[in-house]
């Protein structure tokens, strides 16, 4: 647990006072590449190997918030506190170890339907 609040403390001081007009969504850390984007007040942050296609992950950011907002309507941060399983779901539904699994809003959502309905 403290290696984790570490490294989310390293990420947050590489990433937050990053300015959106002038640099990337791109960091180097350590080995690898921290992938990001802010919506409003939120991050949302991959960490990818140096050589995987960060353009790529940047998309999938994207794709995922927009599943958020066409599973919860509008997502706010509250949906992703109190609802974070279903976060979990959508998550697993998008990505399978760390790799994109679907990219399809439709067959993300409908998967998330058939979850509900059991």
């Amino acid at each position: 647990d403290d290696e984790k609040l570490k490294l989310k403390g390293e990420v947050h001081r590489l990433v937050a006072p990053r300015d959106q007009k002038y640099q990337s969504n791109f960091v180097e850390f350590r080995n690898f590449k921290i992938v990001y984007r802010r919506y409003a007040g939120l991050f949302f942050c991959l960490c990818v190997d140096a050589n995987d296609n960060e353009l790529a992950y940047l998309e999938a950011i994207h794709f995922f918030v927009e599943v958020l907002d066409a599973f919860f309507g509008n997502v706010c941060e509250l949906d992703l506190v109190f609802n974070f399983y279903k976060v979990y779901s959508i998550l697993d539904e998008v990505f399978l170890a760390g790799e994109i699994e679907e990219t399809s809003k439709n067959v993300v959502l409908t998967r998330l339907d058939h979850l509900d309905k059991l």
